[in-house]
């Protein structure tokens, strides 16, 4: 009688059929049964090239992980089959590689929305957590079927502001309307219907935030986002904010901090950098000015 070959492995434990030992295939990431092959533990985390260096092409041929890792930010999460059609001889393969082409409406439709969600994420600069919050969003939105007789680009430019919200990103509604690619009325729509759909509550976009930026962009210091920081904070916590655009507030609050700080520049400047009138940073100007009395 032929002896069995056992598995190289680390044994351990006894098999509860048998009582053979286990042991664990690292190949496989399974513990089997040696004696009768009861597999008892599988699809366990592969930890067999994890904290390895590799100094050659060798070595790194030898360590390299089998694809890329599963994302949500791919419409099929990155374990499509595809069929390579350049040396394919045989008909019926060559058939099967055609239809395998053909994807069906539920995957063009998902493949259409993480385009478009890319896209204004990049233009936007929004972090990649942000962008995998608003994929699942969008997902769930689509079991839902919440997207029967709407538009694919509102719906992503809806998931993508809540996305925001809930994460504490500092982006407004209009930055996002100006990426996106459909009508702000569209978008609106969109965003009422997933935060009554999914029963969500978003905080208002805090526009102590959003002021490094804009200070940044216009080339002032540290002293003037600390400054601003401090006016609109006495603000935000004696007077209620919902309903003001938080531009508007940022805008009248840098203008008054470098009024304070003698920094000349025109209210046309900061009206422009932050991208508001000038009739909406002089409203926001002499309000944060009257009720903090801020005298200049």
């Amino acid at each position: 009688m032929m002896e069995t070959k056992k598995p190289k492995g680390k044994i351990s434990n006894l098999c509860p059929e048998c009582g053979g030992s286990i042991m664990f295939v690292e190949e496989k990431a399974e513990d089997v049964c040696v004696q009768c092959g009861l597999i008892m533990n599988e699809r366990q985390v592969d930890f067999s090239h994890s904290g390895k260096r590799a100094y050659t092409s060798q070595e790194r041929n030898s360590r390299e992980q089998n694809g890329a890792p599963i994302s949500i930010m791919l419409p099929d999460m990155g374990l499509s089959t595809v069929i390579d059609t350049q040396k394919i001889t045989n008909p019926d393969l060559k058939r099967a590689a055609k239809w395998n082409t053909r994807i069906t409406w539920q995957k063009r439709n998902l493949l259409i929305a993480t385009t478009e969600l890319k896209r204004i994420g990049s233009n936007i600069n929004l972090p990649t957590h942000v962008k995998e919050e608003a994929m699942r969003l969008y997902i769930e939105a689509f079991k839902r079927k919440l997207l029967r007789g709407r538009s694919i680009n509102a719906m992503v430019a809806a998931c993508l502001y809540i996305a925001c919200r809930r994460k504490g990103i500092p982006r407004t509604l209009q930055e996002i309307l100006e990426e996106a690619s459909v009508a702000p009325k569209e978008v609106r729509r969109s965003i009422s219907i997933l935060m009554k759909e999914f029963k969500l509550k978003t905080q208002i976009t805090d526009p102590v935030a959003l002021i490094p930026r804009y200070v940044t962009d216009l080339g002032l210091g540290s002293e003037i986002v600390a400054l601003t920081s401090k006016i609109l904070t006495a603000y935000v916590s004696n007077f209620p904010i919902s309903g003001i655009d938080p531009k508007g507030l940022c805008a009248g609050a840098i203008y008054i901090a470098c009024k304070l700080r003698n920094i000349d520049f025109t209210q046309l400047q900061i009206a422009t950098s932050v991208g508001i009138t000038e009739v909406t940073l002089r409203s926001r100007y002499k309000e944060l000015k009257k009720k903090l009395k801020i005298s200049l």
